[in-house]
């Protein structure tokens, strides 16, 4: 019964970092065109819109308070651990960018990651940076599927997760049978040095760092939006559509007529 609950558990903080609506830099990612997704068929949206309204209460009840106190830290602590954070990412983003066939990136962000993690102390300090080894995109296992040319399927909303596709679920499972190396060393090996608890922690720090950088966009998208869930789950396609398609993405422009733009669609 442990063993089965401490894999439901990592599930769900694996799923984090695919199920946020975000760019490479923790931020939403705002594009009012279309760019040519298709929605996924939203086989169960009377039970996504009961599951999302009640992810907004626990967000207002837990996420948005722990995200404003997380604000109230030092800018260095709060982008140290952005950093640190990132610096991890790449351990699932290094093995999709060589699925993918993206080799040069695949260098590109293995030198940053051994870089980072040595002379930036456990990817604190982006060093590898002033090396002009500059942040790529992130990857996941949801979008290397999408690129070898699976369709999203049914969409579906999660409870306290948030919005999600069957494809993007498949991905995130990849990472409890060997995908994710931080999750190798701390969950299935246990070593002396890093435990089950590292790996929990940095996933709830993953949420909350995300939550604290997009407070902003949130209130706004609440205010702008006639169907906040048909704007979320717009959002949510559409930004998995442009990862997938490494399409340019206009960030963090937040004003009223890109939200209404999103909105109207």
């Amino acid at each position: 019964m442990k063993k089965l609950f401490s894999v439901l558990l990592i599930l769900i903080f694996s799923l984090v970092n695919s199920l946020a609506i975000a760019g490479d830099d923790g931020k939403i990612e705002i594009n009012g065109k279309n760019n040519g997704y298709v929605e996924a068929n939203d086989c169960f949206e009377k039970v996504n819109r009961g599951v999302f309204a009640f992810n907004q209460v626990i967000d207002k009840i837990i996420f948005k308070p722990l995200a404003k106190g997380y604000r109230m830290f030092p800018q260095p602590i709060r982008s140290g651990t952005s950093n640190a954070l990132s610096n991890l990412s790449s351990v699932v983003t290094v093995p999709n960018n060589v699925l993918q066939g993206q080799f040069k990136d695949a260098g590109v962000n293995t030198a940053r990651f051994v870089i980072n993690s040595t002379l930036g102390i456990a990817g604190i300090f982006d060093v590898a940076s002033y090396y002009g080894l500059k942040k790529g995109d992130n990857e996941d296992y949801g979008q290397t599927l999408g690129v070898w040319g699976a369709g999203p399927g049914c969409y579906f909303v999660l409870p306290v997760l948030g919005p999600t596709t069957v494809r993007d679920t498949i991905g995130s499972v990849v990472n409890l049978i060997g995908g994710d190396a931080w999750y190798n060393v701390t969950v299935i090996n246990d070593t002396q040095y890093f435990s089950e608890a590292d790996y929990y922690i940095s996933r709830i720090l993953d949420g909350i760092d995300f939550r604290a950088k997009n407070l902003e966009s949130f209130e706004s998208l609440e205010k702008s939006s006639v169907d906040l869930y048909a704007s979320v789950r717009s959002l949510y396609l559409q930004d998995r559509y442009r990862k997938i398609k490494n399409i340019d993405k206009t960030t963090d422009t937040l004003s009223d007529d890109d939200w209404e733009e999103l909105d109207n669609q």
